[in-house]
């Protein structure tokens, strides 16, 4: 056991020293350790943005391919059909570019990244024995670095805004007072997960697509999960989830916006303009279909002056 997780270290070393400088890099820039938690959060939420896109895109395009999958769930109905189900359903999610996992694409692809940064946040507390006194020796940032000096003349507190990020909300704070921001972080980050389920809710709603049942539960349950474990894992590794969220949040509501994330309106972007008030029609909701449309009401004196230009015609 000691030898397999001896060798899934060393695999890791080269990346933990690559984020390691990075974070030392911004620190050179700003020295602040939570301001270069956030640059460097903002370097790697910049590099899994275009999956974030598509995975947006993905869940939009499932909502909308709800009443289609009712359809087909009803017409297969039984064990016996399973197959057939699932075959029809994947002939289903190709065509229309959906992906029935892709809304977990975005928590996926940021478990390795808060393991990265878990393992470097406690490389840079690290501490060692030295004629019998532990003293701080940073870890995976290089020797010469602000970074490095700073944490060693600190004793490898990771301080900032009056907090060492290396603590977590249950850690010994020496008063109640010092633990409640580290609290205030739990509850900011599980808020604002909350909130970015609430904008692609609301935005549903207002494209009238129905939220699928297992993706509502989903919703509701993991962000409680992620609340035990940003208790038990160091505040500025909860920071990096925070300013991820945030970001992610500003990427959907552009997305929203823009319309990348409206099948019809990326369609419509794509054809000649011959071929847009077709579209145009279809994506019409269905009160607005086929309504006769209300006669302009005439105005009292714009009735008079017509009436004038009348008499004088006849004249």
């Amino acid at each position: 056991m000691a030898s397999i997780t001896h060798s899934i270290g060393s695999i890791f070393q080269p990346i933990f020293h690559f984020f390691g400088w990075l974070l030392a890099f911004f620190y050179g820039l700003i020295p602040n350790y939570a301001v270069a938690i956030a640059l460097l959060t903002i370097v790697i939420m910049g590099a899994l943005t275009p999956f974030t896109i598509k995975s947006t895109k993905s869940m939009m395009a499932m909502q909308k391919l709800q009443p289609e999958i009712k359809k087909l769930q009803v017409k297969y109905k039984g064990a016996e059909n399973r197959q057939l189900l699932n075959e029809e359903l994947m002939k289903l999610y190709k065509e229309e570019g959906a992906n029935p996992v892709g809304g977990c694409l975005p928590v996926l692809l940021q478990a390795p990244f808060l393991f990265i940064l878990y393992s470097v946040i406690k490389g840079l507390a690290n501490k060692v024995l030295v004629h019998g006194v532990l003293t701080a020796r940073p870890r995976y940032i290089p020797s010469g670095s602000k970074m490095y000096h700073n944490l060693v003349a600190a004793g490898g507190q990771i301080k900032a805004f009056g907090m060492d990020l290396n603590l977590k909300p249950f850690s010994s704070h020496g008063s109640v007072a010092a633990a409640i921001p580290f609290f205030v972080f739990v509850a900011a980050a599980v808020g604002l997960q909350y909130f970015q389920m609430a904008q692609m809710n609301n935005r549903n709603r207002k494209t009238g697509q129905a939220m699928p049942s297992q993706q509502l539960m989903m919703q509701r349950f993991l962000p409680i999960l992620f609340a035990y474990f940003y208790m038990v894992i160091p505040a500025a590794v909860v920071l990096y989830m925070i300013v991820s969220t945030v970001i992610r949040i500003i990427t959907q509501d552009l997305m929203f916006r823009t319309g990348v994330s409206n099948p019809h309106k990326a369609a419509e972007r794509s054809l000649p303009a011959s071929d847009k008030p077709a579209i145009e029609e279809e994506t019409k909701p269905a009160a607005t279909k086929n309504t006769p449309a209300k006669p302009v009401p005439v105005k009292p004196q714009q009735q008079s002056r017509s009436k004038a230009k009348k008499k004088r015609k006849a004249r």
